[in-house]
């Protein structure tokens, strides 16, 4: 029998509290349904912590501070190549040291940086994968496409090389109840086939539930694998 979304809630709370690294990286993966998969974020976390996930078996990793996630990659040189996300919000003058670093992109949010960054990729001679971010509610806090402009962009959108476009990635406004959430997420994931993207950037740590029900294939989570961020020294 399926496990409800206030049960998967209650028991990552759980965990985080009482079990270790290990523990929780198998608990997460035995709640996904097929086809979504974990981004453990770790921004804010220790090279060491991202080290005693990958012994655990997690591969993929989200960061959304440049310099941070650059000088973790260098300190983890040794390991065999991991898959480093970008799930930060872009800055133009960001999108060449993004592009070095990142093999994946979940923020682009406009089309001037998506010229942008497809020109620096060509020069760069590297094709990332990139989700566009899209906004189904208003919401001031955020940025991103909305549905019906992304619709009259995507032929172009779609069309800058070497940009490889997989996805769609979503951020609900604060406030919205778990169905809300569920249905903005549907939402996402109806957008997503109808251009013919397979991936769904949806949910974190406190609504990942409802995000994989809806079809999320990468859930984004920090706080709920990794437990709180250090506090900055000094």
């Amino acid at each position: 029998m399926p496990i409800g979304v206030s049960c998967l809630t209650r028991l990552l709370s759980e965990l985080v509290a009482d079990g270790g690294l290990p523990e929780r990286l198998a608990e997460l993966r035995a709640g996904l349904p097929p086809g979504c998969r974990l981004l453990a974020v770790s921004k804010g976390q220790p090279a060491a912590r991202i080290r005693e996930a990958v012994l655990a078996g997690q591969r993929s990793f989200g960061e959304s501070r440049l310099q941070e996630a650059a000088a973790k990659q260098a300190e983890l040189a040794d390991l065999e190549p991991l898959d480093w996300h970008f799930i930060g919000r872009l800055q133009a003058n960001k999108a060449r040291g993004v592009v070095r670093h990142f093999g994946t992109i979940h923020s682009l949010d406009s089309l001037e940086l998506a010229r942008r960054l497809a020109r620096i990729a060509a020069e760069e001679q590297r094709a990332p994968a990139v989700l566009f971010q899209v906004k189904f509610r208003p919401d001031p806090a955020k940025t991103g496409f909305e549905p019906g402009e992304l619709r009259q962009l995507w032929p172009e959108l779609s069309a800058l090389e070497p940009l490889r476009p997989v996805g769609l990635m979503t951020l609900p406004p604060l406030g919205l109840t778990a169905a809300e959430r569920g249905g903005l997420f549907a939402e996402c994931t109806a957008l997503a086939t109808e251009l013919g993207l397979p991936e769904r950037s949806m949910g974190m740590s406190g609504d990942w539930p409802e995000a994989a029900a809806a079809g999320s294939t990468w859930v984004r989570i920090g706080s709920g694998l990794f437990g709180a961020r250090p506090a900055p020294l000094g």
